[in-house]
């Protein structure tokens, strides 16, 4: 029975860093579209446009890594505190 509740625990560990580091991505992938729409680079573009801009290799990367690395830093903030 104990050993159901630790997987238990651990999944639902696993599915929170998930979640979490999804969010940052999402944050992250809506701040690039915002940029793309604003006075001084979005002029004359289309949504499609800027959906085909911000999706890239790199800013996947980017996002993943950033994702990561707020990942830990607010799990230590949260044992921390």
């Amino acid at each position: 029975m104990s050993s159901d509740r630790k997987q238990t625990e651990v999944s639902a560990s696993i599915l929170r860093g998930i979640i979490e580091a999804a969010f940052i991505v999402f944050l992250f992938y809506s701040n690039l579209l915002m940029g793309e729409f604003t006075q001084s680079h979005g002029q004359g573009k289309t949504f499609a446009f800027a959906i085909r801009d911000i999706f890239s290799a790199t800013n996947f990367a980017i996002a993943v890594v950033a994702a990561l690395i707020g990942y830990v830093v607010f799990e230590y903030l949260r044992k921390k505190l």
